[in-house]
């Protein structure tokens, strides 16, 4: 397909398929069928120091113990009705041990060991799972670097929905999503695509450079996102409020607290997905979006919204700046022995060097030099 990002094009530029230019050393497809995914469902993160990442997500963020021990802790929304969201595990080294996802069937484990193994990838199965709650799982080193874990088999726990009595006013009502850091967004694309996931945003320049991707499965923004940087990484993992109001009473939380400074950005509103968000970072400093109202994307037909790197309201509707944290800092991932991953560097361009950086530029209006064009070192 043609690059969409023109001088002359429209922002942002909307199209029927997905316009992300193909790579030039692509994961090979595999002639194995892949596994059917529902959704993201949980993510495993290894904690340096246990007890202050649980005062933090369940005191500060609210989410709901289902179970612990004296080595992780396992938390949950208030609409989750499966064992977990999110598992808290003692270690050495803050990181990612696992996203996980939920399959279709039993029988998507088996597709997923055959995907897998044709790509040569590590593949590795427990009929009694990794962690409580979960049942037969696969964990795989997906051709990415990323460790991948896929299920069916998971306790049911009470859905929270109806009890409003335990409800705050910054209640996380269900995990939304992952974002991954990868060096070569077209090619994890294409691999994600393979698997079943669609593209429904993306960020482009005039020259063809992709550096960003949001992919799903379930009929929303994402389920993941591939963020053009050095990885393998995790950007951070994303949980939904109801409303707009939710996240305001977050930060008015944080800030009674005293624990303003775990703000890194926002509130405000992305351009991409349009939804409302709010970037904080742990003890550990692994970083948590809070995110809600973004759009429906079931349809079979649903088209695709690429955005030029170079427009102020692509990461923030209201054309805030994007604090250069966001873009240099992730979570080291581990590996299927439970070692980080190496991090290789990005080649092509980055979003951040060319947007704030010395040379870097934006604009609010496409060809309007005189007002509401900004050079990356005058934000």
């Amino acid at each position: 397909m043609s690059n969409p990002i023109t001088p002359a094009g429209p922002e942002p530029v909307v199209t029927d398929t997905d316009p992300i230019p193909a790579p030039g050393n692509r994961i090979p497809t595999p002639t194995a069928t892949p596994p059917d995914i529902l959704r993201c469902a949980y993510m495993e993160i290894v904690v340096t120091d246990l007890a202050a990442s649980r005062k933090f997500y369940v005191e500060v963020l609210d989410l709901v113990v289902t179970e612990e021990d004296e080595h992780t802790v396992y938390l949950r929304s208030f609409e989750e009705f499966i064992h977990h969201n999110l598992v808290l595990r003692q270690g050495p080294v803050a990181a990612v041990a696992a996203f996980s996802y939920r399959l279709r069937s039993p029988e998507d484990l088996d597709r997923a060991v055959a995907f897998y193994t044709e790509l040569g990838c590590r593949v590795e199965r427990r009929a009694e799972g990794y962690v409580r709650g979960i049942g037969d799982s696969v964990r795989v080193e997906d051709p990415l670097g990323f460790p991948i874990e896929f299920f069916y088999d998971v306790e049911h726990v009470e859905r929270l929905a109806w009890r409003y009595e335990l409800y705050t006013p910054g209640a996380l009502v269900r995990l939304d999503h992952f974002n991954q850091v990868t060096p070569d967004v077209p090619r994890a694309v294409a691999h994600m695509e393979d698997l079943g996931f669609r593209v429904t945003e993306d960020i482009q320049d005039e020259a063809g450079t992709t550096y960003a991707a949001w992919m799903r499965r379930k009929p929303t923004v994402h389920d993941t996102a591939m963020t053009g940087g050095d990885g393998p990484r995790m950007h951070h993992v994303a949980f939904a409020t109801h409303e707009k109001h939710n996240i305001i009473a977050i930060c008015d939380k944080l800030g009674a607290l005293r624990m303003s400074d775990v703000i890194e950005r926002g509130p405000g509103r992305h351009g991409v997905s349009n939804a409302f968000y709010l970037y904080i970072r742990d003890p550990d400093g692994h970083r948590i979006e809070i995110y809600t109202q973004d759009y429906y994307t079931g349809d079979p037909d649903n088209p695709v919204v690429t955005w030029d790197v170079h427009d102020n309201q692509r990461r923030d509707w209201w054309g805030n700046a994007v604090v250069p944290s966001w873009y240099t800092d992730a979570s080291l991932v581990l590996d299927l022995d439970g070692e980080p991953k190496p991090v290789l560097s990005r080649t092509d361009d980055s979003e951040l060097e060319v947007t704030i950086g010395a040379d870097g530029f934006s604009y609010t209006r496409k060809g309007d030099e005189a007002q509401g064009f900004k050079l990356g070192n005058t934000l």
